[in-house]
């Protein structure tokens, strides 16, 4: 999927869409990460830089590994599933040079 496309996807979502599992919240919580912020990113993708599509457990589902840029050495990277909701599968913060991580 082209990583534009995903961004207009999740533009036509809102925070009241968004749904947060308890691993993510831990997660989180565990990395100093808002769920505000979080949030805030998925209905207003353009921090959005990479993003892979993954096998998703039911038919009718879209499964993604995201990587939100926040500067070269610090990025979000947010596992989501898409249907008529946002489910946020779990929520990383990466502090190192994640651009070779997308390139490998």
């Amino acid at each position: 999927m082209n990583i534009e496309e995903l961004k207009n996807k999740l533009k036509n979502y809102e925070k009241k869409d968004i749904i947060i599992t308890p691993h993510a919240e831990i997660q989180a919580y565990m990395r100093e990460i808002e769920l505000n912020e979080v949030k805030n990113n998925i209905i207003n993708p353009r921090k959005l830089v990479y993003a892979n599509e993954q096998e998703a457990k039911k038919s009718n589902e879209k499964k993604y590994d995201c990587y939100f840029a926040y500067s070269k050495n610090l990025c979000h990277r947010y596992i989501l599933t898409l249907n008529r909701k946002v489910i946020i599968v779990t929520i990383i913060k990466i502090n190192r040079d994640w651009q070779r991580i997308i390139n490998k």
